[in-house]
């Protein structure tokens, strides 16, 4: 069922075709994330219009609220939020640790405990305690039922050392080969097709991130991912661990690169042979006020917006640039109105799809 075949090459650079249950990806696609089920103020039926594939749904939340199981009893995630492409789930462990990494409550315990086989982690609703363990999380993204599931792994900060992101890669080593035996076991029992991506780990070191890359590519799986980026530290280490990994990854799978989401990020993934990248920037930036446009970043709340009757991006053929004027949007993000997040977001995804339409037309010589 999953099948991933390079149509046409550039360099490093690549287009390919990944089959899923819910439909073929085109390659390389940007993936909104729909965190809690939605694509915040996006109606499924927009964000296909505007060229989305697929989207992102985040084990965490669904977990906590309304529950993996819950959501499995409407016949799973597609059904239950009435989208019909293919979804990716996380494996809930970046929330896991960013939400509660160096947080306390009121008894000075710590929000999360890493443990070895697992995490002890608090709600961030109501302070309840929670274990995630690698079957843990297999099970509930399987209840989820997206197309393609990702290994529990952890992500170490930017600036931990070498020690602790040595200890904490070859956790998500043994972590990830929990997943693959486990996701068999659950595959075999419920008949679902789901594809299994582990996540290269390593800190910013470049020797770690080799071992990382060889475990994770030995495992065999349908795709592979590269996590542990875009956390914080400068964009030029970034591409350098990226650099470092590239030439020792399948060929012959989908990469994933976790979290990258601006304009130039995404054209230095695409450019280095990456197929699939995600990020919250689109709708949270819109939510805030600023849009993305092909000469940066434009905060509509700035005062010389007020009477301002361009659009947008005057390049964009999006909805919301081909109907509405900057002066208008500042107008609706300043009162707070709904309808201007939903159009700043929705500008936003669009002009990421444009910008890797634009790269795609580079690659195929167009």
């Amino acid at each position: 069922m999953f099948e991933f075949k390079i149509v046409h090459e550039k360099g490093a650079a690549r287009t390919g075709q990944f089959k899923t249950p819910h439909g073929t990806i085109e390659t390389p696609v940007f993936m909104p994330v729909g965190t809690k089920g939605t694509v915040k103020t996006m109606k499924p039926e927009e964000l296909k219009e505007i060229g989305s594939q697929i989207i992102l749904a985040n084990t965490y939340h669904l977990y906590l609220r309304p529950g993996d199981k819950n959501i499995a009893k409407f016949g799973g995630l597609h059904k239950f939020i009435n989208w019909k492409g293919p979804i990716l789930t996380d494996s809930g462990g970046y929330q896991v640790f960013s939400l509660g990494l160096g947080s306390t409550n009121k008894t000075t315990d710590k929000l999360v405990k890493i443990k070895e086989d697992g995490v002890e982690f608090r709600s961030i609703l109501d302070g309840s305690k929670h274990f995630f363990t690698p079957k843990k999380v297999m099970e509930i993204q399987h209840n989820l039922g997206a197309d393609i599931i990702m290994a529990f792994d952890e992500c170490p900060p930017a600036l931990c050392s070498k020690k602790y992101a040595k200890e904490s890669m070859e956790r998500t080593h043994r972590w990830a080969a929990i997943c693959k035996k486990e996701h068999a076991k659950l595959l075999k029992k419920s008949g679902k097709k789901q594809a299994l991506f582990p996540i290269i780990q390593g800190g910013m070191f470049e020797d770690l991130r080799l071992q990382s890359t060889k475990f994770m590519s030995d495992l065999d799986l349908p795709g592979i991912a590269i996590g542990g980026l875009a956390v914080g530290e400068p964009r030029s280490t970034t591409w350098k661990i990226v650099d470092t990994i590239i030439p020792h990854l399948p060929k012959n799978k989908p990469r994933y690169i976790m979290g990258i989401g601006t304009k130039q990020d995404i054209i230095e993934a695409i450019k280095r042979g990456i197929d699939m990248f995600d990020c919250v920037l689109p709708t949270r930036l819109g939510r805030h006020g600023t849009a993305f446009t092909s000469t940066g970043n434009l905060n509509l709340k700035n005062e010389s917006n007020k009477l301002d009757e361009k659009s947008v991006d005057p390049k964009c053929s999006c909805y919301t640039c081909k109907n509405y004027t900057r002066a208008y949007l500042r107008h609706l993000i300043m009162e707070k109105e709904i309808l201007g997040i939903h159009l700043l977001s929705l500008h936003n995804i669009y002009f990421l799809h444009a910008v890797v339409n634009e790269e795609k037309k580079k690659i195929l010589g167009k």
